[in-house]
């Protein structure tokens, strides 16, 4: 069996602040039931004893929400008591968590130091870009108090990376962005272009992307890290670097790069189980851990051809002379063709623009590796 992925959600989609771009709120929303609660202690004894003992090689568990630190440390010390427990074959297990900061103190951090768990917080940019959108239960900003959270983690030397969602105004400001993560000391950076809503038309929303927008914010920022590069100073930007990966014929450890959705165990807060984050909907559901194996789990996600799903892309995309590099993107942000009964990537024009300007300067950083 190769390496286990699993990502949980001990808060299902509980959250202590109130994002107006939240994907996972929009899911719950088109789903019977929308929240789960807490993960109880049982389900997550289950989880983790269902798949430490399939796994080879290595494990990793990563916690999101919602807010997961909403469940508490003690929940989280369970973790690693359990982990422990089960880990009886001596493989390597690898934690993270994906947190808005905004309840982060000295005892989390101390804990994820600990405990060697990977910290990604979620920052949208300058101080008025991340306000507009990222805002407090009762609406007020939130940018300070999260700044604090990373001045906390250097305190302690809390591994952590800067996950940034891509919407509008940080595409539109990505020069200024990116300055600003440098005076930080930000070295770790994630970008992910913000999602419609499941199902419904692109670009209906004030924060959406158009994918000429998206492709300027690509171009733009990688001729701010390539200049970064010529220097020896560049900051660890994961699409960048997966890029860079594939040109060297390694394969991409993100999944929306790889060009097809992979092998991801995603548990609710119940122990109900979806194939990926961003389809985790009623009729995706493969199991659950505390009643279910994992290999009835997989056989369930093979019978209903959600992975083949996404290695159904149009020829067009196929024969594309920048296919070997973009494999057609996330399936997320695919449309299906009614013509052709195939997926185009919503994004595609924008790719274009990107590749058509950097591809050769990411094959010069290739070719000196």
């Amino acid at each position: 069996m190769p390496p286990v992925s699993v990502l949980m959600k001990p808060s299902s989609g509980m959250c202590n602040m109130s994002c107006d771009y939240c994907f996972y709120c929009d899911e719950m929303q088109k789903r019977e039931q929308e929240s789960y609660g807490f993960m109880s202690e049982e389900t997550l004894k289950n989880v983790i004893r269902k798949t430490m003992l399939k796994a080879e090689g290595s494990i990793s568990y990563a916690f999101q929400g919602g807010e997961p630190t909403l469940r508490g440390l003690d929940f989280f010390e369970k973790v690693i008591e359990y982990e422990k427990k089960y880990n009886r074959n001596g493989i390597q297990v690898h934690n993270a968590l994906q947190t808005n900061g905004y309840v982060i103190d000295e005892d989390w951090c101390r804990f994820f130091k600990e405990n060697h768990f990977l910290i990604g917080i979620s920052v949208d940019g300058t101080k008025e870009i991340h306000d507009s959108y990222r805002h407090s239960k009762a609406g007020a900003p939130t940018f300070e108090r999260i700044l604090l959270t990373t001045k906390l983690f250097d305190t302690y030397g809390v591994d952590y990376n800067i996950l940034t969602v891509v919407n509008q105004k940080v595409a539109d400001h990505i020069g200024e962005i990116y300055g600003f993560y440098k005076k930080q000391g930000w070295h770790y950076q994630q970008y992910i272009a913000c999602l419609d809503p499941l199902g419904e038309p692109h670009g209906k929303n004030e924060y959406a992307l158009k994918p000429e927008q998206y492709g300027n914010f690509l171009i733009e920022l990688f001729e701010l890290w390539y200049a970064d590069w010529k220097q020896g100073k560049q900051p660890f930007i994961r699409q960048f670097e997966n890029y860079i990966a594939a040109l060297l014929g390694y394969m991409p450890e993100s999944c929306d790069q790889r060009g097809t959705c992979g092998i991801q165990n995603v548990v609710e807060a119940d122990g109900s189980v979806y194939p990926c984050d961003f389809y985790m909907l009623d009729e995706y559901r493969l199991g659950n851990f505390n009643e279910d194996r994992l290999e009835n789990i997989n056989e369930k996600r093979n019978e209903s051809g959600f992975i083949q799903r996404s290695q159904n892309l149009s020829q067009a995309c196929r024969v594309c002379r920048y296919y070997k590099i973009c494999r057609g993107g996330c399936q997320r942000n695919r449309d299906f063709n009614l013509r052709t009964e195939c997926y185009d990537n919503y994004f595609c024009t924008g790719y274009q623009m990107f590749f058509g300007r950097c591809l050769s300067r990411m094959q010069e950083i290739a070719d000196t590796v």
